[in-house]
Protein backbone atom coordinates (compact mmCIF):
# COMPACT_ATOMS: atom_id res chain seq x y z
CA UNK A 1 0.00 0.00 0.00
CA UNK A 2 2.77 2.65 0.61
CA UNK A 3 4.30 2.00 -2.48
CA UNK A 4 0.92 2.30 -4.18
CA UNK A 5 0.43 5.71 -2.28
CA UNK A 6 3.76 7.04 -3.34
CA UNK A 7 3.90 6.01 -6.64
CA UNK A 8 -0.01 7.93 -6.56
CA UNK A 9 1.99 10.93 -5.32
CA UNK A 10 4.61 10.90 -8.01
CA UNK A 11 1.96 10.65 -10.63
CA UNK A 12 0.08 14.05 -9.39
CA UNK A 13 3.53 15.22 -8.91
CA UNK A 14 4.24 14.48 -12.36
CA UNK A 15 0.43 15.30 -13.46
CA UNK A 16 0.71 18.70 -12.31
CA UNK A 17 2.83 20.18 -15.73
CA UNK A 18 0.97 18.16 -18.04
CA UNK A 19 -2.08 20.15 -15.56
CA UNK A 20 -0.08 23.26 -16.55
CA UNK A 21 0.56 22.86 -20.32
CA UNK A 22 -2.87 20.85 -21.50
CA UNK A 23 -4.45 24.47 -19.49
CA UNK A 24 -1.98 26.59 -21.95
CA UNK A 25 -3.44 24.89 -24.99
CA UNK A 26 -7.63 25.11 -23.66
CA UNK A 27 -6.38 28.48 -22.57
CA UNK A 28 -5.66 29.33 -26.58
CA UNK A 29 -8.29 27.09 -27.94
CA UNK A 30 -10.78 28.51 -26.05
CA UNK A 31 -9.80 31.88 -27.27
CA UNK A 32 -9.25 31.08 -30.41
CA UNK A 33 -10.30 28.00 -31.56
CA UNK A 34 -6.68 26.85 -32.32
CA UNK A 35 -4.92 24.27 -31.11
CA UNK A 36 -1.51 25.67 -30.35
CA UNK A 37 1.44 23.44 -31.35
CA UNK A 38 3.61 25.44 -30.37
CA UNK A 39 3.67 24.54 -26.68
CA UNK A 40 6.21 22.35 -26.49
CA UNK A 41 8.71 25.05 -27.96
CA UNK A 42 7.33 27.61 -25.37
CA UNK A 43 7.80 25.06 -22.50
CA UNK A 44 11.85 24.37 -23.83
CA UNK A 45 12.01 28.31 -23.83
CA UNK A 46 11.28 28.89 -20.55
CA UNK A 47 13.47 26.11 -18.88
CA UNK A 48 16.07 27.92 -20.66
CA UNK A 49 15.63 31.43 -19.65
CA UNK A 50 15.44 29.48 -16.06
CA UNK A 51 18.43 28.19 -17.10
CA UNK A 52 20.49 31.38 -18.32
CA UNK A 53 19.08 33.27 -15.16
CA UNK A 54 19.74 31.07 -12.43
CA UNK A 55 22.40 28.68 -13.90
CA UNK A 56 24.49 30.80 -15.64
CA UNK A 57 23.82 33.84 -13.82
CA UNK A 58 23.51 32.02 -10.27
CA UNK A 59 20.70 34.17 -10.07
CA UNK A 60 18.10 33.86 -7.34
CA UNK A 61 15.60 30.87 -8.23
CA UNK A 62 12.22 32.11 -7.69
CA UNK A 63 13.17 35.07 -9.42
CA UNK A 64 14.58 33.70 -12.43
CA UNK A 65 11.20 31.81 -12.51
CA UNK A 66 9.22 34.60 -12.74
CA UNK A 67 11.41 36.81 -14.87
CA UNK A 68 11.53 33.43 -17.31
CA UNK A 69 7.76 33.17 -17.79
CA UNK A 70 7.34 37.02 -18.47
CA UNK A 71 10.42 36.75 -21.22
CA UNK A 72 8.32 33.60 -22.57
CA UNK A 73 5.29 35.21 -22.23
CA UNK A 74 6.09 38.35 -24.47
CA UNK A 75 8.03 35.67 -26.87
CA UNK A 76 4.48 33.97 -27.29
CA UNK A 77 3.14 37.73 -27.71
CA UNK A 78 5.31 38.00 -30.82
CA UNK A 79 4.32 34.61 -32.01
CA UNK A 80 0.69 35.37 -32.12
CA UNK A 81 1.56 39.03 -33.34
CA UNK A 82 3.88 38.48 -36.16
CA UNK A 83 3.06 34.70 -37.10
CA UNK A 84 -0.76 33.98 -35.96
CA UNK A 85 -2.87 37.89 -36.38
CA UNK A 86 -2.66 37.92 -40.12
CA UNK A 87 -3.81 34.43 -40.22
CA UNK A 88 -7.60 35.32 -38.65
CA UNK A 89 -10.22 33.79 -40.49
CA UNK A 90 -8.57 31.48 -42.51
CA UNK A 91 -8.80 27.80 -42.09
CA UNK A 92 -7.95 26.55 -38.59
CA UNK A 93 -5.99 23.39 -39.93
CA UNK A 94 -3.73 26.05 -41.86
CA UNK A 95 -3.19 28.18 -38.95
CA UNK A 96 -2.75 24.87 -36.81
CA UNK A 97 -0.11 23.88 -39.28
CA UNK A 98 1.65 27.09 -38.92
CA UNK A 99 1.68 26.70 -35.25
CA UNK A 100 3.93 23.20 -35.86
CA UNK A 101 5.79 25.27 -37.58
CA UNK A 102 6.74 27.89 -35.46
CA UNK A 103 7.19 25.29 -32.99
CA UNK A 104 10.24 23.57 -34.72
CA UNK A 105 11.48 26.76 -35.83
CA UNK A 106 12.09 28.15 -31.90
CA UNK A 107 13.66 24.60 -31.10
CA UNK A 108 15.95 24.56 -33.53
CA UNK A 109 17.23 27.83 -32.21
CA UNK A 110 16.82 26.88 -28.67
CA UNK A 111 18.60 23.61 -29.73
CA UNK A 112 21.66 26.63 -30.30
CA UNK A 113 21.63 27.59 -26.66
CA UNK A 114 21.48 24.08 -25.24
CA UNK A 115 24.28 22.55 -27.47
CA UNK A 116 24.72 18.80 -27.51
CA UNK A 117 25.39 18.63 -23.61
CA UNK A 118 22.54 18.40 -21.19
CA UNK A 119 21.66 21.60 -19.42
CA UNK A 120 21.21 21.73 -15.40
CA UNK A 121 18.65 23.85 -13.97
CA UNK A 122 19.28 25.09 -10.51
CA UNK A 123 16.01 24.47 -8.44
CA UNK A 124 15.61 24.33 -4.75
CA UNK A 125 14.18 21.25 -4.39
CA UNK A 126 16.73 18.37 -5.19
CA UNK A 127 15.84 14.91 -5.07
CA UNK A 128 15.19 14.68 -1.27
CA UNK A 129 12.02 13.96 0.19
CA UNK A 130 10.08 13.86 2.93
CA UNK A 131 8.10 10.96 5.01
CA UNK A 132 4.59 11.29 6.12
CA UNK A 133 3.52 8.15 7.69
CA UNK A 134 5.83 5.78 6.32
CA UNK A 135 5.19 7.27 2.62
CA UNK A 136 8.62 8.85 1.19
CA UNK A 137 7.14 11.99 -0.76
CA UNK A 138 10.02 14.03 -3.17
CA UNK A 139 10.11 17.33 -2.49
CA UNK A 140 9.94 18.48 -5.70
CA UNK A 141 6.31 16.67 -6.40
CA UNK A 142 4.93 18.74 -3.14
CA UNK A 143 6.62 21.74 -4.95
CA UNK A 144 4.72 21.09 -8.41
CA UNK A 145 1.17 19.93 -6.85
CA UNK A 146 1.45 23.04 -4.39
CA UNK A 147 2.89 25.80 -7.05
CA UNK A 148 0.28 24.68 -10.14
CA UNK A 149 -3.29 24.69 -7.25
CA UNK A 150 -2.07 28.14 -6.15
CA UNK A 151 -1.61 29.01 -10.15
CA UNK A 152 -5.04 27.40 -11.35
CA UNK A 153 -6.93 29.04 -8.31
CA UNK A 154 -5.49 32.25 -9.27
CA UNK A 155 -6.56 31.56 -12.61
CA UNK A 156 -10.00 30.67 -11.95
CA UNK A 157 -10.21 33.61 -9.76
CA UNK A 158 -8.88 35.35 -12.75
CA UNK A 159 -11.46 34.58 -15.09
CA UNK A 160 -14.35 34.99 -12.56
CA UNK A 161 -13.25 38.30 -11.05
CA UNK A 162 -11.51 40.72 -13.41
CA UNK A 163 -12.44 41.99 -16.29
CA UNK A 164 -9.67 41.01 -18.47
CA UNK A 165 -10.82 37.18 -17.50
CA UNK A 166 -14.62 38.34 -17.82
CA UNK A 167 -13.58 39.18 -21.65
CA UNK A 168 -11.77 36.04 -22.41
CA UNK A 169 -15.07 34.43 -21.14
CA UNK A 170 -16.96 36.20 -23.70
CA UNK A 171 -15.00 35.90 -25.98
CA UNK A 172 -14.42 32.29 -25.71
CA UNK A 173 -18.50 32.04 -25.62
CA UNK A 174 -19.21 33.95 -29.02
CA UNK A 175 -16.57 35.81 -30.43
CA UNK A 176 -19.12 38.51 -32.37
CA UNK A 177 -21.26 39.32 -29.31
CA UNK A 178 -18.38 39.68 -27.63
CA UNK A 179 -17.16 42.56 -30.24
CA UNK A 180 -20.17 44.18 -30.75
CA UNK A 181 -20.43 44.49 -26.64
CA UNK A 182 -16.82 46.46 -26.70
CA UNK A 183 -14.16 43.47 -26.16
CA UNK A 184 -11.12 43.95 -28.17
CA UNK A 185 -10.94 40.32 -29.30
CA UNK A 186 -7.41 41.21 -30.66
CA UNK A 187 -6.60 41.88 -27.04
CA UNK A 188 -7.97 38.39 -26.04
CA UNK A 189 -6.14 36.75 -28.35
CA UNK A 190 -2.81 38.43 -27.18
CA UNK A 191 -3.82 37.88 -23.76
CA UNK A 192 -4.05 33.83 -24.32
CA UNK A 193 -0.83 33.37 -25.91
CA UNK A 194 0.80 35.43 -22.71
CA UNK A 195 -0.92 33.36 -20.25
CA UNK A 196 0.24 30.29 -22.24
CA UNK A 197 3.49 31.10 -22.45
CA UNK A 198 4.25 32.02 -18.89
CA UNK A 199 2.49 28.49 -17.61
CA UNK A 200 4.31 26.71 -20.56
CA UNK A 201 7.73 28.16 -18.56
CA UNK A 202 6.66 27.44 -15.46
CA UNK A 203 5.81 23.43 -16.28
CA UNK A 204 9.07 22.98 -17.92
CA UNK A 205 10.86 24.61 -15.35
CA UNK A 206 9.36 21.65 -13.50
CA UNK A 207 10.36 19.32 -16.29
CA UNK A 208 13.96 20.21 -15.83
CA UNK A 209 13.95 20.25 -11.86
CA UNK A 210 13.40 16.83 -12.58
CA UNK A 211 15.51 15.51 -15.51
CA UNK A 212 17.77 18.92 -16.59
CA UNK A 213 17.19 20.68 -20.10
CA UNK A 214 18.36 18.59 -23.41
CA UNK A 215 17.00 18.92 -27.22
CA UNK A 216 14.80 15.76 -26.31
CA UNK A 217 12.75 17.58 -23.67
CA UNK A 218 9.92 18.97 -25.60
CA UNK A 219 9.03 15.39 -26.00
CA UNK A 220 7.50 15.83 -22.33
CA UNK A 221 4.80 18.61 -23.31
CA UNK A 222 2.88 15.60 -26.10
CA UNK A 223 1.73 13.70 -23.19
CA UNK A 224 -0.08 17.17 -22.83
CA UNK A 225 -2.56 16.31 -25.79
CA UNK A 226 -3.71 13.32 -23.88
CA UNK A 227 -4.47 15.80 -20.92
CA UNK A 228 -6.49 17.97 -22.90
CA UNK A 229 -8.40 15.07 -24.82
CA UNK A 230 -9.09 13.41 -22.11
CA UNK A 231 -10.21 16.28 -20.06
CA UNK A 232 -12.19 18.51 -22.87
CA UNK A 233 -10.58 20.47 -25.63
CA UNK A 234 -12.90 23.29 -24.02
CA UNK A 235 -12.25 23.01 -20.29
CA UNK A 236 -9.79 24.33 -17.89
CA UNK A 237 -10.54 22.63 -15.13
CA UNK A 238 -10.85 19.49 -17.41
CA UNK A 239 -7.25 20.03 -18.47
CA UNK A 240 -6.41 19.63 -14.62
CA UNK A 241 -7.74 16.50 -14.13
CA UNK A 242 -7.09 15.29 -17.35
CA UNK A 243 -3.37 15.92 -16.68
CA UNK A 244 -3.25 15.16 -13.54
CA UNK A 245 -5.36 11.42 -14.62
CA UNK A 246 -2.34 11.16 -16.85
CA UNK A 247 0.72 11.64 -14.45
CA UNK A 248 -1.16 9.62 -11.91
CA UNK A 249 -1.76 6.30 -14.90
CA UNK A 250 1.95 6.70 -16.02
CA UNK A 251 3.68 6.03 -12.65
CA UNK A 252 1.41 3.50 -11.61
CA UNK A 253 2.06 2.06 -15.22
CA UNK A 254 5.39 2.68 -14.71
CA UNK A 255 5.68 0.96 -11.21
CA UNK A 256 3.52 -2.13 -11.42
CA UNK A 257 3.56 -3.07 -15.31
CA UNK A 258 6.44 -5.19 -15.42
CA UNK A 259 5.71 -7.21 -12.47
CA UNK A 260 2.06 -7.69 -13.41
CA UNK A 261 1.82 -7.35 -16.72
CA UNK A 262 5.02 -8.09 -18.41
CA UNK A 263 3.40 -9.11 -21.50
CA UNK A 264 3.16 -5.55 -22.62
CA UNK A 265 6.47 -5.13 -23.24
CA UNK A 266 9.17 -2.73 -21.73
CA UNK A 267 8.44 1.13 -21.40
CA UNK A 268 4.36 0.10 -22.00
CA UNK A 269 4.11 3.29 -19.28
CA UNK A 270 4.99 6.00 -22.07
CA UNK A 271 2.22 4.36 -24.01
CA UNK A 272 -0.06 4.43 -21.13
CA UNK A 273 -1.61 7.90 -21.38
CA UNK A 274 -2.19 7.69 -25.32
CA UNK A 275 -4.15 4.42 -24.73
CA UNK A 276 -5.67 6.16 -21.83
CA UNK A 277 -6.85 8.55 -24.44
CA UNK A 278 -8.32 6.28 -27.01
CA UNK A 279 -10.98 4.39 -24.41
CA UNK A 280 -12.10 7.74 -23.24
CA UNK A 281 -12.92 8.97 -26.76
CA UNK A 282 -14.39 5.80 -27.48
CA UNK A 283 -16.85 6.78 -24.37
CA UNK A 284 -17.14 10.48 -24.29
CA UNK A 285 -15.43 11.43 -28.04
CA UNK A 286 -15.75 15.20 -25.85
CA UNK A 287 -13.58 14.05 -23.07
CA UNK A 288 -14.47 13.60 -19.45
CA UNK A 289 -15.77 17.48 -19.56
CA UNK A 290 -16.02 18.62 -22.37
CA UNK A 291 -18.86 20.35 -23.97
CA UNK A 292 -20.47 18.23 -26.40
CA UNK A 293 -21.54 20.26 -29.95
CA UNK A 294 -24.70 19.79 -31.43
CA UNK A 295 -25.46 21.00 -34.62
CA UNK A 296 -28.99 21.37 -36.93
CA UNK A 297 -29.04 19.44 -39.85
Amino acid sequence: MTRFIELVFQGLGTGSYYALLAVGFVIIYKATRIISFAQPALMVTGACFVVAFATDRGWNFYLAVLLAMGCTAVVALIIERVALRPMVGKPVFVVAIITIGIDVAIRVFVNRFLGADVRSISDPWKLGGVSVGGVRIQQRHLAMMIATAVVVTALFAFFKYSRAGLAMRATAADQETALSNGVSVGTVFALSWALAGALAALAGTFVAAGANVNQETWTVALKALPAIIVGGLDSVGGAVVGGLLIGVVESLMGGYQAEHLPWLGSNFDIVSPYVVMLVVLLVRPYGLFGTPEIERV
